[in-house]
Formats: C-alpha cells, structure tokens, sequence
C-alpha cells in the first residue's frame, strides 16, 4: 500500500490514504463523543459527515460510527430507546446487505449495537457499580475486521475508558461461540475494570464489519490529547488505528 502522511504525522503502523471517504458520526440526544469521533475520522484522512438520529436516510456515507454518551439519558437501559430512533433502522439494514456498511460502536454505541442486535449481548451496570475513567491496555485479538486490519492479532494498545454500563454480558453458549469463531475483537489486559465476562472489551459480527467495544479509541488520537504509554512514556495514538483500518478497507479493499 502506497504511503500517504496522515493530517497529523502520528506514524502508525499502516497509514491508510487520504481518501475523501466520507464517515458518517450519528448525534442522539445525549450523546457527547460525536465531535471527537468526527475529529478522528478528519485525523485518519476521512471527511466525517453528521448525521441525526431522526435522520430518515444514510445520505451517501461509506461506513458509520455510533459515538459515546448517554442517547436518552439511558432511560429504561443503556441504549434502549436509541435502538429505535429512525436512523438505526437504516444502519440495521445497512449493515445486515450485500454491501455491509461498516459500523463501529463505541461505548454508549456499542451498547445500541447490542440492544439492535447487530452485536450478541448485553451491557450492564460495572460490577462494582461505579463510574470508570482510567487509561485500559487493551489485547487486539481480531485484525482481521473493517476497523481492526490496520493493527496485529496479540497487539497490545492503550486507549481510553470511560463507562458506568461498561460490564458486557452473555450466556455461556453465545460466548463459547464468540471465541470459537474469532469474534471477540478485543479483551482487557493487566485486569478487568467492569466485571465483563472472559474480560471481553470489544466484539465484532461474523462478517467483520460491525466492531463494538466499550472504551474510546477516539480519544486516543493526537498527541497531548491521549494516554500516556506506560513503557514508554509516550503520548498513545493507537486510536487512530480504527478510523485507518476503515480507510484502508474502504479505499484500499482490504477484508
């Protein structure tokens, strides 16, 4: 793949082109990640595009993010209601076509993938029943999805978490086959901060175009913004690696 600089040089692994991709960002009422999902989408080389709940079209985007937040005051459940604003029914079906629209859900979205039943599972309250806001190591052990290609299976990254319904849940045969078939995209490393069963932070669909997980890559993105490294000391950017996995397969045809 042909070498493009990203806006900002933050030298990831892969740098997928700048592309004119265009990345829809949906707003719910409540939501309060959206401008900085949208900046990372713009970082990675992508034109975000806002989109509304009540929305009735997709418009011509290429791929959607569901961003985090608190979509109707998480009445009833975390994300129930979102599950059906107009838009979503859009995004199902989407998602679900030949085309496979890809859909990243992150925190309060990933928590609208699950009650939409694009994701198995559900999200419940931490296991210690408190708000969580730290910086999470997290393993990679999917690469091979819309929004994982540009990391490695084994990959450790750090980004963000933020999240007080962050505890992912399921039976014991929907999580046998989650592992069985590779789905689950992400897991915490170095300990558990919500209780989450098998220490699952993140899943994917088996057609690797709807990716789901409770902490927040777009805050992870530019440096002086971001997590501290650790090891290293460094500022962590490897956020990015999301909104340039969806580049390079949009632009690039991986799969």
């Amino acid at each position: 793949m042909s070498e493009t600089p990203l806006i900002a040089d933050l030298g990831t692994k892969e740098e997928a082109p700048l592309s004119g991709a265009r990345i829809g960002v949906v707003t719910f009422p409540g939501t309060l990640d959206d401008r900085d999902a949208a900046r990372a989408v713009r970082l990675a080389g992508g034109t975000p595009v806002a989109l509304w709940h009540a929305d009735e079209t997709l418009g011509d985007v290429d791929a959607v993010v569901l961003p985090g937040g608190f979509s109707y005051g998480d009445y009833l459940r975390a994300g129930a209601i979102a599950r059906f604003a107009p838009l979503m029914s859009k995004i199902v079906d989407a998602a679900k076509s030949d085309a496979k629209l890809p859909v990243l859900g992150i925190c309060n979205g990933f928590q609208i993938l699950t009650e939409s039943h694009l994701l198995p599972g559900s999200m419940v309250k931490n296991d210690h029943l408190k708000f969580i806001c730290r910086d999470q190591v997290l393993r990679v052990e999917n690469a091979e999805t819309a929004w994982t290609n540009q990391f490695e299976a084994g990959q450790e990254i750090t980004v963000v978490l933020k999240n007080q319904d962050g505890q992912y849940v399921a039976d014991e045969k929907t999580l046998d086959e989650l592992e069985g078939e590779g789905r689950v995209a992400f897991r915490y490393v170095g300990w558990n901060p919500n209780g989450s069963r098998r220490g699952i932070a993140g899943i994917t669909n088996a057609a690797g175009n709807v990716v789901g997980l409770m902490p927040h890559p777009e805050h992870a993105v530019e440096p002086g913004f971001a997590p501290l490294d650790g090891d290293t000391g460094a500022y962590s950017t490897d956020g990015l690696g999301f909104f340039t996995s969806v580049l390079n397969q949009l632009v690039g045809g991986a799969k």
